[in-house]
């Protein structure tokens, strides 16, 4: 089986028991809309800076229940059977990428909940809907990288959450600058697309530190 079968067979395994337990989904679901209807309900329709830090605030903790379960649910005898199976490169991407779709449906669900509950203030609804995915991806690479840490640490996660904040703070507030675009806020030519770069750079970095440091932990 070429490596290209084995990271399609494992991401597809992960998606396939998403499908059938569905309880993790559902409970993600649920979170968001109890957040959005618990802010509609104390700020009703906020100004645009504060829906705009209280959505990528709401991202964060959904990327870090949805992203979290991915590491911290296999046992020691799955990993085991993996070990056999597939190399360390092979089983990283395989998360990646189903946390990476996971990610994407709930950032959308979350955006569609937050519009229809707290109004849409953003004028430009192609580019905030394009920074919400692309903030969806990065939240899911480090959060990925760290679920994979912590499940070397007694499957601990408040690791995670302890190595992943450092690292996620500069994206977050990047993301919540570059949406500032979407509102209306007038920036200098090329300031946007520079930031923009700045964050997928970020990404590929995560993605690197990925693909360098899993396999030591994958030996473990």
């Amino acid at each position: 089986m070429s490596s290209s079968q084995k990271i399609y067979a494992l991401f597809k395994k992960d998606l396939l028991l998403e499908i059938r337990q569905q309880y993790t989904f559902y409970g993600i679901l649920l979170y968001v809309a109890c957040i959005v209807y618990v802010l509609f309900l104390s700020v009703n329709e906020p100004d645009a800076p504060t829906w705009n830090a209280l959505f990528w605030v709401n991202m964060l903790f959904i990327s870090i229940n949805a992203v979290a379960k991915s590491f911290l649910q296999e046992g020691r005898g799955k990993m085991l059977y993996y070990y056999s199976i597939a190399g360390a490169r092979e089983f990283i991407i395989a998360k990646l990428l189903y946390n990476i779709v996971l990610m994407l449906v709930m950032s959308l669900l979350s955006l569609l909940t937050f519009s229809f509950f707290l109004g849409a203030p953003f004028l430009d609804g192609i580019k905030f809907t394009g920074l919400t995915l692309l903030g969806g991806i990065s939240m899911s690479l480090v959060f990925t990288l760290m679920a994979a840490i912590a499940s070397r640490a007694s499957q601990n996660a408040a690791i995670m959450v302890i190595m992943g904040f450092p690292v996620i703070i500069p994206q977050l507030l990047l993301l919540i600058r570059i949406s500032k675009s979407a509102f209306g806020e007038v920036f200098k030519q090329g300031v946007v697309s520079q930031m923009v770069f700045l964050l997928i750079g970020l990404d590929v970095l995560v993605l690197a530190l990925c693909m360098i440091l899993f396999p030591f932990l994958w030996k473990d």
